[in-house]
């Protein structure tokens, strides 16, 4: 007999909270915002800093063994993958002579 899956939940009554309507005796407990109270605010954006050296997306076809090979190195793989490429020499482009 197969189990399935049970819906994923946040833990939280969130029907609850949306079908909650503000009365108009509940913005009397709301603080008037002053002036000094916005001077204090700080706004701060998310997410990580910005890179100053950034990767670059690129597409690069390589045989399935190659990838698997990889792979199974474990978490990190492509990391693993960029820092043994930026170690091996570049070879020199071939000239018509």
């Amino acid at each position: 007999m197969s189990k399935t899956a049970s819906p994923r939940t946040l833990g939280s009554d969130l029907a609850r909270v949306d079908a909650h309507v503000v009365k108009p005796s509940e913005y009397k407990e709301l603080p008037e915002l002053t002036d000094e109270m916005l001077a204090r605010a700080t706004v701060k954006k998310g997410g990580r800093p910005r890179s100053a050296n950034p990767r670059q997306l690129i597409s690069l076809r390589l045989p399935p063994e190659v990838i698997a090979r990889w792979r199974a190195t474990g978490s990190g793989w492509q990391s693993r993958m960029a820092e043994r490429l930026a170690k091996t020499p570049v070879p020199r482009a071939k000239t018509d002579l």
